[in-house]
């Protein structure tokens, strides 16, 4: 391995490398928002109150057992299962997806099981007494979500979130099985062309290295601007001096 070898890797197949790192960029990020949005809607689901020995009650425990169903089969299956299954299962009945958008719905399936976790996580950290309070002032549990609940558990699942979003760029790999352009893919073929697979994939993980420390350094100021500043100064309110 040299680097001149490394350096005429690159200078000969930088647009395969390019187009690859894209779509892993792209399938990571359009994802993770849905896998955030799925596991948003699964962890209110589940604290909807309601009524015992109710139609309604009955309904909502039939639909939350579906929602543990995906969350369990998707938590217990690897990925790359998940995206033979899918593709290729789904072929087999007549419903031939695109492989870019069977890779969005399998990555962003995969995120949303593991979303809906640590959205319920959130929700569960938040104090009771907050409900209570809401509730005391005429809140309804949508309101109570929407205006004091979810803003808080956004915050805070911030920092998983993002460890999903590097997950899912390296995770990415596995979609070669469907031949999905990403990286890994485009580094098989550069290697498979020249013989050189060390150098080749070297270069990939360099590209790896630099998206998911670029997306954590993103996060961490996402964060920070969240918080706000560390300090704060109470303004202090001057009576006029002829004032009694």
């Amino acid at each position: 391995m040299s680097l001149d070898t490394i350096i005429s890797i690159l200078q000969n197949n930088w647009p395969m490398f390019l187009r690859g790192a894209y779509m892993t960029l792209a399938i990571a990020i359009v994802s993770t928002i849905i896998g955030a949005l799925i596991g948003f809607f699964i962890g209110v689901m589940h604290t909807i109150p309601v009524r015992k020995k109710s139609f309604k009650s009955v309904i909502l425990k039939i639909f939350n057992f579906i929602l543990t169903c995906y969350v369990e089969i998707f938590r217990g299956t690897p990925m790359i299962v998940q995206a033979m299954v899918v593709f290729y299962g789904l072929a087999s009945y007549g419903l031939e997806l695109d492989r870019f958008i069977a890779a969005l719905v399998v990555v962003g399936l995969n995120t949303g099981a593991y979303m809906a976790e640590i959205v319920r996580g959130g929700i569960v950290s938040i104090d009771k007494g907050q409900y209570e309070a809401a509730q005391a002032i005429g809140m309804n549990h949508v309101k109570i979500m929407l205006f004091i609940v979810l803003p808080q558990v956004a915050r805070n699942i911030l920092p998983a979130t993002g460890n999903q979003l590097v997950m899912n760029i390296k995770d990415t790999a596995v979609l070669n099985v469907i031949s999905v352009t990403e990286l890994f893919y485009q580094t098989k073929s550069v290697a498979g062309a020249n013989f050189k697979f060390a150098e080749s994939f070297l270069i990939a993980s360099v590209l790896y290295l630099i998206m998911t420390f670029t997306a954590t350094r993103a996060l961490r100021w996402m964060e920070r601007r969240l918080d706000g500043p560390d300090s704060y100064q109470v303004e202090t309110v001057h009576k006029p001096e002829n004032v009694m």
